[in-house]
């Protein structure tokens, strides 16, 4: 797949990153390289293949599911910048 500036341009701005006109020819060929790698892993066979996530089997260590901290969410919105009704206020990001 290849990308180009103008391709490029628009998703470093949905992503909120700035990239100098200058670089954008060379994010878009590496960008390119990083999406045909990802379409050559598509084409592997894993057909019969287990998902792992690990390259050594271990059994997962599991903890008793407790809440250890918690009960006071005014000392926590006390350092919020803004907090409306008990949760904090973010600025709207998606348009």
């Amino acid at each position: 797949m290849s990308l180009d500036k103008e391709t490029v341009a628009k998703i470093a701005h949905l992503a909120r990153i700035h990239v100098p006109q200058q670089d954008l020819e060379p994010l878009a060929g590496e960008l390119s390289k990083i999406l045909d790698w990802v379409e050559q892993l598509n084409r592997v066979d894993t057909e019969g293949v287990a998902p792992m996530t690990s390259v050594v089997a271990m059994p997962a260590r599991w903890r008793a599911d407790a809440v250890t901290d918690g009960g006071y969410p005014d000392d926590v919105l006390a350092n919020a910048p803004e907090a409306e009704h008990g949760f904090y206020t973010v600025p709207k990001v998606m348009e």
